[in-house]
């Protein structure tokens, strides 16, 4: 007997809800439908996948069985989803996976002008953390997508958009916002100094020495700004990222650190729409980048 994907998605369902009934519940089947097919997964496998017959606590295996599954099943629903939206646009498609400071700078324009040039034409846009982009990119799930620092991937062409620099962002009332001199980094994570996933790509050794005693880390760039915003605390992003999450914050050069952020487009060199993908791939390589993130900035 084979494992079938519905087999795969009764179990993670029941190791979801703890129990028969509320399993059945959720995907509208009886409880002896559902007992009957996770009979037929552990005896292929000949092991047990729950404890005991209450279903509310998993075996080793049913740990690493659960966890794969949910892998699967994530990416099985996203191809289904995919092939019927691709069957409902019959003028052709285009998915953009985007870190948030670039979708927000650029891509109002482009699609615009996309969809202009394309009548009919459907996009779909997610604005999401580089390694989401990446493997977005890598799952078919995206054509093309924009990402902070240079990634070698195999089918995926890439090509440099801009560099912004990095400094400290803080509330326009902190101190060293209204201190005469630009901080220096031992100033910075003085100050309450909260890490962010982007401090990872500073190689500055001074940098990353002094932020090692940071107490607090966020990888959401939203809450991270709205923590900012609330005053007492403090991090590091590149220039152009928060003129489009809160104007109100204040960006400062640090003067002992110089290193930039780069940020790169990549793009399936196989989709299903290719033209597309070429078309936005051309806007987004002539865009003016330079007098865009000076903008952004201000």
């Amino acid at each position: 007997m084979a494992i079938k994907i519905e087999m795969l998605r009764c179990f993670a369902t029941v190791a979801q809800a703890g129990n028969l009934a509320e399993a059945a519940n959720r995907l509208g089947r009886t409880q002896s439908a559902i007992s009957m097919t996770l009979k037929q997964l552990e005896d292929h496998l000949g092991q047990r996948l729950f404890e005991s017959d209450r279903k509310n606590r998993l075996t080793p295996l049913g740990q690493q069985v659960f966890d794969l599954a949910q892998t699967q099943l994530r990416q099985f629903d996203h191809t289904v989803k995919s092939i019927e939206t691709s069957a409902k646009s019959p003028n052709g498609l285009i998915r953009i996976a985007s870190i948030p400071s670039v979708a927000g700078l650029v891509f109002p324009s482009a699609i615009a002008d996309l969809t202009r040039r394309n009548p009919g034409l459907k996009v779909e846009l997610r604005d999401t953390d580089t390694p989401q982009v990446i493997d977005a990119l890598l799952r078919g799930q995206a054509d093309i997508g924009v990402v902070s620092g240079q990634h070698r991937l195999n089918g995926i062409r890439q090509a440099h958009l801009f560099s912004d620099p990095f400094g400290l962002i803080c509330a326009p009332d902190h101190p060293l916002a209204l201190c005469e001199k630009p901080p220096a980094i031992v100033d910075v994570a003085r100050a309450n100094f909260i890490t962010n996933s982007l401090c990872g790509m500073i190689e500055s050794p001074e940098f990353q020495m002094a932020i090692a005693g940071s107490k607090v880390a966020m990888h959401n760039t939203m809450s991270l700004i709205a923590m900012i915003g609330a005053g007492g605390w403090v991090t590091v992003l590149p220039k152009t990222v928060v003129p489009y999450m809160s104007p109100n914050l204040v960006f400062r050069p640090i003067t002992d650190l110089s290193q930039q952020r780069h940020v790169y487009l990549l793009m399936r060199e196989k989709a299903p729409f290719q033209q597309f993908s070429e078309q936005l791939w051309q806007y987004l390589r002539q865009f003016d980048w330079d007098q865009s993130t000076v903008s952004a900035a201000k």
